[in-house]
């Protein structure tokens, strides 16, 4: 049997909305499946609004994705069914596994050409998003960290237009071996690993963000101070 291509489940938009519990006071967390075709520009979906552009937005974080396979097992875990969007991600993929997908690789979907970036951290407006959606918020952020597969961020490389049901071409994978959760883990979890974000001449990985390349090349930076004071 052929094992079918991997494709866009849904794609899900959001526009600001007067929360309380929001930090900012208003938030676009809550982003819902839309059945037309949506362009995307070097900052995002069209249609889609970003609320905290201090934290997020831009052209690093202009598309998130989540994975269907994970919202399954998350709401395993919680007795619940999750809906598509649910996470607060733009594309609901199927059929691939968004977390073992590496740094800088690219992804053909519709027209619109994408590659691999960066990567989500929880924040407390999440938590309080799952706690009003009536779902088990308790130590969310923590759960949601320990895990580890927090879907990636895309930059747009090619602007274009999507939709549910499209495909999902692999088109470059850098064979550097450093995933979406290889990232997650050295930037929350264990920063032992950032050194490894960095090739040998101390240049980051083709593709990795401005912020987890900022990020590792402060650490290392400490290190050899130390290194070179001890």
């Amino acid at each position: 049997m052929m094992t079918p291509m991997p494709r866009i489940r849904s794609v899900n938009l959001g526009r600001p909305q007067d929360r309380e519990w929001a930090g900012l006071g208003y938030t676009s967390i809550d982003k819902r499946p839309v059945d037309a075709s949506v362009d995307v520009h070097v900052n995002g979906l069209v249609g889609d609004v970003v609320s905290d552009t201090k934290h997020h937005g831009g052209p690093e974080q202009a598309v998130y994705v989540f994975a269907r396979e994970d919202l399954d097992a998350w709401g395993r875990r919680m007795g619940v069914v999750l809906r598509d969007g649910q996470f607060g991600e733009n594309l609901t993929t199927e059929g691939i596994d968004v977390n073992e997908a590496e740094v800088g690789e690219r992804w053909r979907i519709g027209s619109v050409l994408l590659e691999v970036c960066s990567v989500r951290t929880p924040c407390n407006d999440f938590k309080n998003w799952m706690g009003v959606s009536g779902y088990d918020n308790s130590a969310w952020v923590k759960r949601f960290a320990q895990d580890a597969r927090p879907g990636p961020y895309l930059r747009v490389l090619e602007e274009g237009s999507l939709r549910a049901g499209d495909e999902i071409e692999v088109v470059h994978r850098p064979g550097h071996g450093i995933t979406v959760t290889t990232l997650f883990t050295a930037l929350n979890l264990d920063r032992s690993l950032l050194p490894s974000l960095l090739d040998a001449d101390g240049c980051a990985i083709a593709g990795l963000g401005d912020k987890p390349r900022r990020v590792a090349e402060t650490y290392v930076a400490a290190l050899d101070a130390r290194g070179a004071t001890a």
